[in-house]
């Protein structure tokens, strides 16, 4: 008898990301010549919090990657911002290695207050992330986000404002060098946690998730319920296609822009407003936007109207003075020029 179909969708999603992982990190013919030595097999971590979703994945990675000739750890992070959250990162440690995971550590961070906690505590958890995997060498990384999550992060974009790139929610692979991979996008909350219930597997609810003084909680709670009263259910799976839809379209953009760039700019660099205004606007604000994260803004911090505003530059110049933009960054045009550079 094969294992309960949640298992097997959890297990099948780690497989396929697996093979994808092998096929990216393939050995070059000089390197296979050049040593007979034969390499240590790829590590791969799970970043587990002790949650459904991630414990679901923990146990999945831990059952797949020997299978594949491959190495498979894992990393709780301990944000600190509760009472006993360095025990419980503990006990999530050994409840990987009860599963077999090795290497498995827990790494405490220290959480700032920019962008807001939710934001502050995600780049404090990434930052750890990326320290482990240099430290243990790992291929990559894999993260527990479902389709669930998708839904909401494209529901968070849409409120922002921020245009289509907020809108095509998590990536399938991202990071440096595809160092992170989210196997469960497809797969909704529902079947990871049945998954750890059919395996006896303890999970940890995290209270986070449901205190309203967060806004993904709220939004998971009451937002997301409330859509699927008045508009029925698939509104999940609906905005978990939106995202992969705008996120085809916001990459095709981005690689249009990405040619455009040196198109605009004169010989010594600076940007021609004339070629700017001729660009159609979802081209030209990118362009606007990698400039401004090149003179130093933070990309995190940059948001849709702070382009608006360098747009008006080029689309409604009336002799508009500096305009100010994250990390002290100012834009100005000059002499028909756009400027963009530390202030």
């Amino acid at each position: 008898m094969g294992p309960h179909p949640a298992v097997a969708a959890i297990r099948l999603a780690v497989r396929r990301v697996l093979h994808d992982i092998l096929n990216d990190h393939q050995p070059s013919d000089t390197t296979a010549q050049g040593s007979h030595e034969r390499p240590p097999a790829p590590l791969v971590l799970v970043a587990c919090s002790g949650g459904a979703d991630s414990m679901a994945l923990a146990s999945a990675l831990a059952f797949e990657a020997p299978r594949l000739g491959l190495r498979a750890g894992g990393i709780t992070v301990d944000h600190g911002l509760q009472p006993g959250s360095d025990v419980r990162a503990d006990e999530v440690v050994l409840r990987m290695r009860g599963l077999g995971l090795d290497p498995v550590e827990a790494t405490a961070v220290t959480v700032g207050r920019e962008g807001g906690p939710e934001a502050a505590a995600r780049d404090a958890r990434y930052a750890a992330l990326d320290a482990a995997a240099e430290r243990h060498a790992a291929t990559a990384i894999l993260l527990g986000h479902t389709r669930d999550d998708q839904a909401e992060t494209v529901l968070l974009g849409l409120a922002r404002g921020s245009g289509i790139r907020s809108l095509s929610g998590m990536a399938a692979v991202s990071g440096a060098g595809g160092r992170y991979r989210r196997p469960f996008l497809r797969l909704d909350r529902q079947t990871a946690r049945k998954a750890c219930m059919v395996q006896s597997l303890p999970v940890w609810d995290d209270p986070h998730n449901a205190d309203p003084a967060y806004t993904r909680s709220r939004l998971r709670h009451e937002g997301l319920p409330a859509l699927e009263k008045a508009l029925g259910k698939g509104v999940v799976e609906a905005l978990a296609r939106t995202a992969q839809l705008s996120r085809d379209d916001a990459d095709a953009l981005d690689a249009w822009a990405g040619q455009a760039e040196a198109a605009v700019r004169d010989a010594t660099g600076l940007l021609e407003c004339a070629k700017l205004y001729a660009l159609p606007p979802a081209v030209r604000r990118r362009v606007l936007r990698r400039a401004a994260i090149e003179a130093g803004a933070p990309a995190g911090s940059l948001f849709a109207r702070h382009i608006e505003e360098v747009d008006r530059l080029i689309t409604g110049w009336r002799g508009q003075g500096v305009i100010n933009l994250p990390g002290k960054v100012v834009a100005q045009r000059q002499g028909g020029r756009l400027v963009i550079r530390q202030g």
